[in-house]
């Protein structure tokens, strides 16, 4: 009898591998590699086409994902409105996403993790606000991008001190928050965020030079003294009549991406599969020039890295990742055994424990189109026309910027 059983259960346990093995190979990252490259190729039709089909056709677990890239694809090509409407999708999605299913927990139990409807890492609902901002703010729509940048904070402000989150603040919102409010004329507001955001990233370089002026403009004596002996060079003026600001935002790199990995389970040891975030490789050096003057060539200050982020919000979930992977665990083992004992067949629960534990995979998702880094470089300059020559991801770009009095003209480029 139990060769008999064998004979007949050996096709189906194989069959079922090898199901498994296709619904796999069909996974978001593999089936949307095309419109990445694309993308990362600056061929933003393709991509932006790829991108919609995906969220018109594609997997209803993916949406969320196929809405980020596209919004993202969107924003790096200059097509601002269709962005803000594509990542204010995206955000109503997130946010419905984030009340738990119940038969959708049981059902990643017995299948995978790729089979959850993709909710999106906290930084990475950070990162939808945060372009949001960046969309309005080259636009025009300060007011808009406040409420953006302010969702930013308030949101991380309540991770870090509510849920205890091991989280901090970003130190792009935070400054571009102290942009906002210094262009529409509100110095105490943007010292307060220029602050904040010069804590978080440590040095600001030529970044700071609104923030020691702002301190001197608003009698933060104090303040003042601390930040000349940081800044020793920095000589603060009030801005003049004719001048103005620019402030370049390079969104610089590729976003890691997530590969399987191991961690200890428990006092067993037992080894279970987690992702990971591993960086991927690109061209690191970049350099900003104002109308061709080499002496006024700076190196754009790196103030946020989601290389880092992303590491460190993924960390937080490991330990619910290893416990969920504990419960999956025990429930294999246990149809298995049913399996063999129905069957008369160890073979048979052996075949039916490696193929349930082969479709319980981590997730390897993730927003791949976001940049790696946020640098930043900023000018005073007088009211009028300017050329901007940017070195940043192995290429040369050169455009022109109209600079009003006394405010801050917003360039914001994407390199890879």
């Amino acid at each position: 009898m139990p060769r008999r059983v064998l004979a007949v259960r050996w096709p189906v346990a194989l069959g079922a591998l090898a199901a498994l093995l296709a619904g796999c190979a069909g996974d978001y990252v593999g089936r949307t590699r095309g419109y990445r490259q694309a993308y990362e190729s600056y061929q933003y039709p393709a991509a932006v086409q790829g991108f919609a089909s995906e969220v018109a056709s594609g997997p209803q677990i993916d949406t969320l994902l196929s809405m980020m890239d596209e919004g993202m694809v969107l924003h790096a090509s200059g097509q601002l409105e269709q962005s803000i409407q594509v990542l204010a999708q995206a955000d109503k999605l997130s946010e419905r996403l984030d009340f738990t299913s119940i038969s959708e927990e049981a059902k990643v139990l017995l299948s995978s993790e790729r089979e959850r409807a993709y909710r999106g890492e906290d930084f990475e609902k950070l990162m939808i606000s945060t372009l949001q901002a960046l969309n309005y703010a080259q636009l025009g729509k300060d007011e808009d991008a406040l409420v953006e940048v302010r969702r930013v904070n308030e949101r991380m402000q309540r991770w870090i001190n509510e849920d205890k989150k091991p989280y901090q603040q970003l130190a792009v919102s935070r400054y571009l928050t102290g942009v906002l409010w210094e262009d529409q004329g509100h110095a105490d507001d943007a010292f307060i965020d220029y602050m904040e955001a010069n804590n978080l990233a440590g040095d600001l370089g030529t970044l700071a030079e609104p923030l020691v002026r702002l301190a001197k403009e608003t009698g933060r004596d104090d303040a003042l003294r601390r930040l000349k002996k940081q800044y020793p060079w920095i000589n603060p003026q009030p801005l003049g009549p004719q001048e103005g600001q620019i402030l370049v935002v390079l969104e610089v790199g590729k976003a890691p991406i997530k590969t399987n990995g191991t961690r200890a389970g428990g006092p067993t040891a037992e080894l279970i599969a987690v992702p990971v975030f591993r960086d991927r490789p690109w061209p690191r050096e970049s350099l900003v020039t104002l109308d061709g003057d080499p002496a006024s060539s700076v190196r754009p200050t790196m103030v946020t890295s989601l290389e880092q982020v992303a590491k460190i919000h993924l960390d937080y979930r490991v330990d619910s990742l290893i416990a969920r992977q504990f419960g999956a665990l025990a429930l294999r083992a246990g149809l298995a055994a049913g399996a063999g004992a129905a069957t008369h067949s160890d073979v048979v629960g052996i075949l039916t424990f490696l193929a349930l534990s082969y479709a319980n995979q981590p997730d390897l998702r993730s927003w791949l189109s976001l940049p790696a880094e946020f640098q930043l470089a900023r000018y005073r300059v007088p009211v009028g026309q300017h050329r901007l020559t940017v070195v940043a991801g192995g290429g040369v770009r050169e455009l022109q910027v109209d600079v009003r009095p006394r405010r801050v003209t917003l360039v914001v480029l994407r390199s890879y």
